[in-house]
């Protein structure tokens, strides 16, 4: 093959990549594969690992909220953004691989990365579209759920989004003076059966066990976790677990999400 052969089979490439995933740029293109973060949740359940971090969730596709920066994330702005209603069930649903949900979201422009960070959109008026979008059943090969690889891997939008995760602990007996330890890049907000544990704002960085939640009891059978985390143009992942009240992560539990 020539050397002139070479490049327009290279320019031909990068012009199918482009098409197949608009706005993913060059850097992005060549970043790891989605199959290096996830696997499909096969097995009928799983448990947590050997620090206790839950790694199989059920993730929904991100949902547009474009932000122009990170400072934004107040307690007043996550707790808008993430007690607002975007699809029908959002609270309540135990979505199972492969639902879909119609959700209203701000469109955005697609990513246009200088010097490693997107490009603020500059446009003052909100443009609404209706959008399709799919719950995932998966488990993480981390111990921190990669967010951005996980949109990123779909070839969806990665920055200034919105994303819902949610996971199913069973318990062989009531477990009191349990408390759920996480830790996100960017805003979130956590609820265990239905009630408020954590909210947590800022510009930050994910750490383990950044957010501790009061002392909660893991009824014996299901236990819904659910989690919004909002990101803006930066990466996005989370961690979590529960630990005793000792501190210890819990091990003996069951993770499932059906």
């Amino acid at each position: 093959m020539t050397c002139k052969t070479q490049l327009l089979t290279f320019f031909l490439a990068s012009v199918m990549l482009a098409v197949v995933q608009p706005g993913i740029s060059a850097q992005e293109s060549s970043s790891p594969a989605f199959e290096n973060y996830f696997m499909p949740a096969t097995t009928k359940t799983a448990k947590p690992d050997e620090k206790g971090f839950i790694r199989r969730w059920l993730l929904l596709e991100p949902i547009s909220k474009p932000n122009r920066n990170n400072r934004v994330f107040t307690d007043s702005y996550v707790r808008d953004a993430l007690t607002h209603e975007y699809f029908p069930g959002q609270f309540t649903t135990i979505p199972k691989d492969g639902d879909k949900v119609k959700v209203k979201m701000e469109t955005q422009a697609p990513v246009n990365l200088q010097a490693g960070r997107p490009a603020a959109n500059q446009s003052q008026t909100p443009v609404m579209e209706d959008a399709e979008l799919t719950w995932h059943a998966l488990d993480s090969k981390l111990f921190n759920i990669k967010l951005f690889r996980f949109a990123t891997g779909l070839g969806k939008t990665r920055y200034g989004v919105v994303f819902w995760a949610v996971t199913i602990v069973e318990c062989d007996r009531d477990m009191e003076n349990v408390r759920l330890a996480v830790g996100t890049n960017k805003g979130s907000m956590w609820w265990v059966n239905g009630e408020e544990l954590l909210l947590l704002s800022g510009d930050r960085h994910m750490n383990v066990d950044s957010a501790v939640s009061k002392r909660i009891t893991l009824k014996k059978g299901r236990n819904i976790v659910r989690a919004g985390i909002i990101n803006g143009p930066s990466m996005s992942d989370f961690c979590a677990r529960f630990i005793d009240d000792k501190g210890n992560p819990i091990t003996n539990l069951t993770i499932t999400c059906k």
